[in-house]
């Protein structure tokens, strides 16, 4: 079978973790050009430039976006504007507005964009939603809590404006919450902790309304020591469940469950990700689910800014 090719714009941690090892065991990609200021991949065509690569390589098929969110929107229209195929890193822009800007250029263009949200990907969110199908939620917990400088060393970029600070992690929680519940939310208010020093928040704490009549509410936190959190806590009428560690670990009343994944499904966020890319651009379709970006968006507007110690790294 024919592979696919696929560039990856932006060569840094996210792109060398988790991007590179998902393309290079994917059946279905091949990886023939990679865009960056510093980072290269080792037998791979490295460019300066999108429009330098775009105009070397007319083969390649897809582009997917590893840049931080707020140069991405240009390198994202460049790309849609040369009929090529967008996969999206989470958040997929800076604001919500550009979002739907290139949702509406690939629509013009004909081509395929994939807004990804990997933790929705994780093993355990969709036995998650089928439990809580049909359940009444009484309360949810979200506890996001990991050490940034563990996770996110020397990106400075994240405690610039549009670089979301905290809310970078906390959307994936977001991503999960509005997967696994079959109701809307909205914020209702939000704390949000900014560092004196910094332009995005180090912390925060939302609650939610909405249409489900239950307590929700989450708590983040860049500050996290020891052992990392990341949990979503759920009482309902008729027991309790608990997603850990990003979705990859549920228990209901005290029982850790098992994967009941069939053998052949694909295992790892990343993989899941690109044989849904593979799959949207084979068909013809887009999956462009903005909800997260909206959650967060919404708690930067309404949330009540706090100031804290200074971060340094």
């Amino acid at each position: 079978m024919t592979k696919r090719t696929v560039a990856l714009v932006g060569i840094g941690k996210i792109a060398r973790d988790q991007h590179v090892p998902a393309i290079s065991a994917s059946p279905d990609w091949e990886l023939a050009a990679t865009v960056s200021r510093n980072g290269k991949v080792e037998g791979v065509a490295g460019y300066l430039s999108i429009e330098e690569m775009l105009e070397a390589h007319p083969e390649v098929d897809v582009i997917s976006l590893c840049l931080p969110p707020v140069p991405r929107f240009q390198a994202a229209a460049t790309a849609l504007r040369a009929s090529r195929h967008v996969m999206l890193e989470k958040p997929p822009g800076a604001t919500v507005a550009e979002c739907h800007a290139l949702h509406t250029l690939a629509q013009d263009a004909g081509v395929s964009i994939f807004a990804t949200w990997h933790s929705r990907e994780a093993s355990q969110v969709a036995n998650a939603k089928a439990w809580l199908a049909g359940r009444q939620i009484r309360s949810l917990q979200i506890i996001w809590k990991e050490d940034v400088r563990r996770w996110h060393p020397g990106q400075d970029w994240i405690w610039q404006a549009g670089g979301l600070g905290v809310f970078d992690p906390g959307i994936n929680a977001l991503s999960i919450l509005t997967e696994i519940l079959n109701v809307p939310v909205r914020i209702s208010s939000a704390e949000l902790y900014f560092p004196e020093n910094c332009e995005t928040p180090i912390a925060a704490n939302l609650e939610f309304g909405g249409i489900v009549d239950a307590d929700i509410n989450a708590d983040f936190d860049f500050r996290q020591q020891g052992d990392q959190t990341w949990a979503i806590e759920i009482a309902t009428d008729d027991g309790e469940m608990v997603l850990s560690e990003g979705g990859a670990k549920l228990s209901i009343n005290g029982n850790e469950q098992t994967g009941n994944e069939d053998e052949n499904t694909l295992t790892g966020e990343y993989p899941r990700l690109y044989a849904r890319m593979h799959e949207l651009v084979s068909n013809g379709g887009s999956d462009f689910d903005l909800a997260p970006m909206v959650l967060t968006a919404d708690a930067f507007l309404l949330g009540r800014r706090v100031v804290v110690d200074p971060f340094h790294e």
